[in-house]
């Protein structure tokens, strides 16, 4: 597998959120990029509303080294992985590699609670006081870049989102 324009996407084993799920790897995969779904689920990954999706790489063996960046989707069942030490250390590796490290919804507060020091950044807006709580600044905007990182609000931002993340590879690639 080349790791050129390589992506690692993580979903929930259950509760992802579909349309953050289908706008973004749609647009990322339109743009050149292969994407590698990585999750903890032992077969299929379902989403809030019953979309499967199969998993390419078991959480524990996932490799920053042989992706260009970390894609994490949100939704309510991501919510279950927000003290996930595996997930928090592998994301904690693309930030420290310098790679694109991006989340969406309610995802960024993985990276809050992994130690990845974003100085601003956005996510869903219940969860705005757990991102603050961090020493994160909330903005209130669909998309927010700080250093390598990305966050995104919600599923209405999922295309602003996915065009930030290439826009951002595309610079750095």
């Amino acid at each position: 597998m080349s790791s050129h324009k390589s992506l690692l996407m993580f979903l929930s084993s259950t509760g992802f959120n579909e349309t953050e799920y289908l706008v973004i790897s749609n647009d990322i995969k339109k743009a050149g990029y292969n994407l590698f779904i990585v999750s903890d689920a032992h077969s299929l990954c379902i989403g809030s509303n019953g979309l499967k999706i199969k998993n390419d790489i078991a959480l524990l063996n996932a490799n920053h080294n042989n992706f260009n960046g970390l894609i994490i989707i949100g939704g309510n069942g991501v919510k279950l992985y927000w003290d996930n030490q595996i997930l928090q250390r592998l994301s904690y590796k693309f930030y420290e590699c310098g790679k694109l490290t991006s989340a969406i919804c309610s995802a960024p507060i993985i990276f809050a609670k992994a130690g990845i020091k974003f100085e601003k950044g956005v996510c869903y807006p219940a969860d705005k006081s757990i991102l603050e709580s961090c020493g994160i600044e909330y903005l209130d905007s669909p998309v927010v870049i700080s250093r390598n990182v990305i966050t995104g609000r919600d599923s209405t931002a999922s295309k602003e989102f996915a065009e930030t993340t290439i826009h951002y590879l595309r610079k750095k690639l």
